[in-house]
């Protein structure tokens, strides 16, 4: 690019109706964005707006309303099933616009770890027995 190119003055921009405005200039950028945010457009009560906070169904994506404190644990009596589709919601999970937010980690890690501590147990009883009797 030569320096009377790169010194030129940029043709003025006089809104919308000029081709150099910026929402014009970069009209098919972002397709991909734009038809994901008009399909979330089309989720089950977002045309009626919602509340003042929204959080969303993992499901179908629609509206839920949204009432807490985040100081305090979720409260887990709240809405069971998405009143759009009916899958089931978890308390301490809330799908916002984009991201979502965990409360509370599950009551207890236990239940996944059980097998692997057996395993454990158990070849660990292997090699007693298998050393009980190669020495004795």
């Amino acid at each position: 690019m030569s320096e009377s190119e790169h010194d030129a003055p940029k043709p003025k921009s006089f809104g919308n109706i000029s081709e150099h405005h910026w929402s014009r200039a970069r009209k098919d950028a972002n397709a991909e964005a734009i038809e994901h945010l008009r399909e979330r457009s089309r989720a089950p009560g977002v045309a009626e707006g919602g509340g003042p906070r929204n959080h969303y169904c993992l499901e179908c994506h629609g509206v839920l309303p949204l009432a807490y404190d985040q100081r305090r644990p979720a409260d887990v009596e709240g809405l069971e099933h998405c009143p759009h589709c009916g899958a089931e919601l978890d308390a301490r999970v809330r799908a916002m616009f984009n991201w979502v937010e965990i409360d509370q980690p599950p009551g207890s890690d236990l239940h996944a770890l059980l097998p692997i501590l057996l395993l454990g147990v158990i070849a660990l009883l292997g090699l007693v027995m298998a050393l009980y009797f190669w020495l004795g």
